[in-house]
């Protein structure tokens, strides 16, 4: 009987942690060029399919997943992140 109630807490404090960290979630948005090569979250332009696909850092087409509100604020090498797709 005492397996049985600690598996039960077990099992209603993993759905309470899972609960927890989907209300923790921040809103956010995709910026361009500031992924690494083969960093980017997905959708990478021409010759590219998803996640992982970029070829040069910094790539215009290429996007990650930043908190909202941030992307522009992001410096790199090649200028700051854009909300939309950057000339290669």
């Amino acid at each position: 009987m005492q397996t049985t109630h600690a598996a039960l807490a077990a099992t209603m404090a993993l759905a309470l942690a899972s609960v927890a960290h989907a209300a923790e979630t921040k809103p956010t948005e995709k910026c361009y060029g500031v992924a690494l090569a083969g960093q980017n979250d997905c959708a990478a332009g021409p010759g590219t399919s998803c996640a992982g696909t970029s070829k040069i850092d910094y790539q215009g087409d290429a996007w990650k997943l930043v908190d909202k509100g941030t992307c522009t604020k992001i410096k790199t090498p090649k200028g700051v992140g854009s909300l939309t797709p950057k000339p290669r």
